[in-house]
């Protein structure tokens, strides 16, 4: 559990709405999910209401949604239907399925090195890995982050998304917002990467921790 200075609050028994270990099981209806999957991404690109798309499909809202569910197999006709209100071809809905997943994998010490903000002041940042174009709708970063020279300058980051930070080595007062944290090895700090945040104190050196932030595809 992460060590907090005084006056902040415990976190609160999180509510996941996801199995991380859940195995998905092959379904005869993979194709189906996976047109439902892209006429639901095309139609939100559009910024368009099921019902819109009723209106210009000539379909039922129960029925679209029966489709973009993958509980149901459109015919041709139906897709036709689609790729006209949404104005892409009939062969864009297959292109989800059975589409090869992404992997990165980094052997130890051969992370791409970058210069982000703090470079210069002795904070080298190490990307672990990186996958273009992954079907979740969200982008990862995963850093490692090394502090290893004394500094007055501490840059401080404000960023869209959310930032998991794990302390591997060192000692750091973590600035997020207006709470301090004091990070040792084994702790953690989970937050809204949106508010102003970076190392206050480095209190022992050299300081090593993970930082993976998430957002968005942009």
């Amino acid at each position: 559990m992460a060590k907090k200075e005084p006056g902040t609050k415990s976190p609160r028994k999180p509510l996941l709405a996801q199995d991380p270990h859940a195995v998905r099981e092959p379904r005869a209806n993979n194709l189906e999910m996976a047109i439902g999957h892209e006429v639901r991404t095309y139609r939100k690109k559009l910024g368009i209401t099921v019902a819109d798309m009723a209106v210009a499909t000539g379909m039922s809202v129960g029925m679209l949604s029966k489709i973009e569910n993958g509980n149901i197999s459109p015919s041709l006709t139906t897709l036709q239907a689609l790729s006209k209100a949404l104005g892409v071809p009939i062969t864009a809905f297959f292109r989800g399925f059975e589409e090869p997943k992404s992997a990165s994998f980094v052997k130890a010490g051969e992370g791409v090195n970058l210069e982000r903000r703090g470079t210069r002041a002795g904070h080298h940042y190490s990307l672990l890995g990186h996958i273009e174009n992954n079907s979740s709708g969200v982008t990862v970063e995963p850093y490692l982050i090394t502090l290893n020279a004394e500094s007055d300058v501490f840059p401080t980051f404000q960023h869209t998304g959310m930032e998991f930070l794990y302390m591997l080595e060192g000692e750091v007062i973590y600035r997020h917002g207006d709470s301090l944290y004091r990070m040792e090895p084994g702790d953690s700090l989970f937050f809204d990467a949106d508010a102003p945040h970076g190392p206050e104190e480095l209190v022992k050196l050299p300081a090593r921790y993970l930082s993976i932030i998430a957002y968005p595809h942009q």
